[in-house]
């Protein structure tokens, strides 16, 4: 099956001077998990090329199994160096979208139009959408086709406001996701700080965290092959 991977193409965090944009864990293990069960992942980004990656997110402390596996992956660098526009997407050619998270999503993916459009136009396909960390963020704009939140009356989760705090970045993100996901709706859950927690709600799958990102593409498997 045809799976879409979106990434941020934000790399500025807030007005702090620093750098942000995906977080390394949460594209590389949902890629391996998805590429090892035979899928053709296409990944895209805003601005296409290469997303910028939040440098904490390649420290010795953050590196896991698929990260180590994607550094010694040319062919998956390679692949992700050259990521399509977003703009240029056509949904009804996959069978499913994955969204990794990071900081950067909450300033570019959650405003988009492309964004938005591709979310709503698979899940009105029933077509399952599966974000993990921050990106849940992205569905912030998200509508039903009767113009309510997508999130409304959805179970959901997300990068908490707990966790949030323990990264020193509350003051620093344009809004807080466990926040904004309540505020419209959602039927928001967590487990604990930094914990592994999915959440599935029909097609709408979302991960609490980094260690969420791989439990989180399990369940997007799952719902593939559902749909086989």
């Amino acid at each position: 099956m045809k799976i879409l991977m979106v990434l941020t193409s934000h790399d500025k965090l807030g007005d702090t001077g620093k750098k942000t944009g995906f977080w390394l864990e949460e594209f590389a293990a949902p890629y391996y998990v998805l590429k090892d069960a035979g899928h053709d992942i296409t990944l895209a980004s805003p601005a296409g090329g290469q997303p910028p990656l939040d440098p904490k997110s390649d420290e010795p402390d953050a590196q896991t199994d698929a990260t180590k596996r994607f550094k010694d992956d040319e062919e998956a660098q390679a692949h992700l160096a050259s990521t399509h526009k977003l703009a240029d997407i056509d949904v009804s050619k996959f069978d499913g979208v994955f969204y990794p998270g990071g900081h950067g999503p909450l300033w570019d993916l959650a405003e988009s139009a492309e964004s938005k459009a591709i979310i709503e136009g698979a899940l009105s396909a029933d077509k399952p959408v599966a974000l993990v960390c921050h990106a849940p963020a992205v569905l912030k704009n998200v509508a039903t086709p009767e113009g309510d939140p997508i999130v409304k009356g959805r179970k959901v989760t997300g990068f908490t406001n707990e966790e949030e705090e323990a990264v020193g970045l509350t003051d620093v993100v344009p809004f807080l996701l466990e926040d904004v996901l309540k505020e419209q709706g959602g039927e928001f859950s967590k487990d604990g700080v930094f914990e592994p927690y999915v959440v599935q709600d029909g097609l709408l799958i979302t991960g609490q965290n980094p260690p969420s990102s791989e439990p989180a593409a399990e369940k997007l498997l799952e719902a593939l092959a559902r749909a086989e």
